[in-house]
């Protein structure tokens, strides 16, 4: 098999909370900093995701049927793209036209249910996935964590859920002597696909591409294709994987990254390389299982969880958020429903971190990590208080789980008629691409039916 890049872009946006008091609690229910919001994401689609977005849909025009690349967005920043810079998602639009973009699924928050609650993940995947399918169209096939977090139990979940395969961190820790570059699956489901990120390829683009002290500055594509040529004959999958805002942002425009995303293509192409979906990868054979007992992640140097749950402070706040998430999945408050996904979200518990980073990072309106736990504690003591006030603590334990397992079998119910139609449709799909240059058999076609 010829060597194959798989390309993938993650896009989400940080809801910026405002400064909550002691003394609102109780009295204010509106958590958000509405100007720092609109301007945050206004100011990272035009120099991010606008131009990023632009430049892909060239690069597809440009290389019909032979570049490929994957997007996963976060339920809460699809929002907000929708209410403040709709120009993106018609960009998404018009990239998902071309044919060479495949969707991914992500947790509807971008949050860390996965580490706290198996119902609320499952409930917040399923919700994204609908949300792709009726923004785009596309019904996804393989699954991203927020910030790539997998492990052996999380794996087993998803694929419950009907997907064929994930992303996570290539990570030495749990590499050992085997490569990135293979495919490998879950130890805990052998049908399950686990695609790992090649760290070092992916930030040598999002993290030192305009580093003029780095060995390799300025990097070009011909010698970035170059590397992935060298490589051992066998190891066909290159993995790279990195947020968009690292085109623009991380990256400024002035250093030419999307000149060398341009000529990446005809340089792959003239060495023989190939691009390839994750749903792509996920048809080929295993390497063999990858055994992730611990949680692994594509965060700071340890690549695992601490940056979000490090501290006496995060796992506080996680554990007493999580507290009323079977009470909130059983709530049908639009408004409350949207502010437990933005209170879920991971950036909330990273700003806590009493880590050194090496990257470094935007506390936004906090002075430190005391400070925004204890603006977050205020915010989430209010909206307990309001999940208390429609489904107070004392309510009867039975009453409780009577309501939660006829939500799980509606829930279960819809999925398994989903899976039917999507069925159906695959069926429909052969039969119209069978009947092709055989107009004698097309008027047989009962088209009703099978639409019925």
């Amino acid at each position: 098999m010829a060597k194959t890049i798989c390309l993938y872009f993650e896009m989400h946006q940080i809801i910026h909370l405002k400064r909550y008091r002691f003394f609102d609690i109780g009295r204010d229910h509106y958590y958000y900093d509405d100007y720092e919001n609109e301007r945050s994401i206004n100011e990272i689609a035009e120099k991010s995701y606008i131009p990023a977005l632009r430049t892909l849909i060239e690069m597809a025009n440009e290389n019909k049927k032979y570049f490929k690349v994957s997007l996963s967005l976060s339920g809460v920043g699809l929002e907000m793209l929708e209410q403040h810079v709709p120009l993106v998602v018609d960009l998404l639009q018009e990239l998902n036209k071309t044919g060479c973009v495949e969707f991914l699924c992500e947790p509807y928050s971008h949050g860390l249910a996965s580490l706290g609650n198996e119902e609320s993940f499952r409930d917040e995947c399923l919700r994204m996935k609908s949300k792709i399918k009726e923004v785009f169209g596309q019904t996804p096939k393989v699954f991203r964590n927020s910030s790539l977090i997998y492990n052996d139990d999380i794996g087993a979940q998803v694929a419950a859920m009907g997907f064929k395969g994930m992303l996570t961190e290539g990570a030495k820790h749990i590499l050992g002597w085997k490569s990135p570059h293979f495919v490998y699956n879950c130890s805990l489901n052998p049908n399950f696909k686990v695609l790992l990120r090649d760290y070092k390829l992916s930030d040598d683009i999002s993290l030192r591409f305009s580093n003029p002290s780095w060995e390799h500055y300025p990097l070009f594509a011909d010698t970035y294709a170059d590397w992935i040529a060298a490589m051992p004959e066998n190891e066909d999958v290159v993995n790279i994987f990195m947020e968009l805002s690292a085109l623009g942002v991380f990256q400024p425009l002035s250093s030419n990254i999307l000149e060398f995303f341009k000529a990446l293509p005809k340089v792959a192409r003239q060495r023989g390389i190939t691009f390839s979906w994750p749903s792509d990868l996920c048809k080929m054979k295993s390497a063999g299982s990858i055994d992730i007992p611990y949680s692994v992640s594509w965060v700071d140097e340890e690549r695992d969880t601490s940056c979000w749950l490090g501290n006496i402070m995060q796992r506080e706040a996680f554990e007493k958020l999580y507290s009323v998430a079977d009470r909130v999945r059983i709530c049908n408050d639009p408004r409350l429903r949207q502010d437990w996904d933005y209170l879920q979200a991971s950036n909330n518990f990273r700003f806590m971190t009493t880590k050194h980073n090496s990257v470094g990072m935007n506390r936004s309106i906090y002075d430190g990590p005391y400070d925004a736990f204890t603006n977050y504690m205020n915010i989430l003591g209010d909206f307990i208080g309001r999940v208390e006030a429609m489904y107070p603590s004392d309510i009867d334990n039975e009453e409780l789980n009577a309501l939660l397992t006829t939500i799980k079998n509606q829930g279960d119910e819809i999925a398994a008629k989903d899976r039917k139609i999507e069925k159906l449709q695959q069926v429909l799909e052969k039969m119209q691409a069978s009947d092709k240059g055989e107009p004698v058999r097309k008027p047989t076609a009962k088209k009703p039916t099978a639409k019925k």
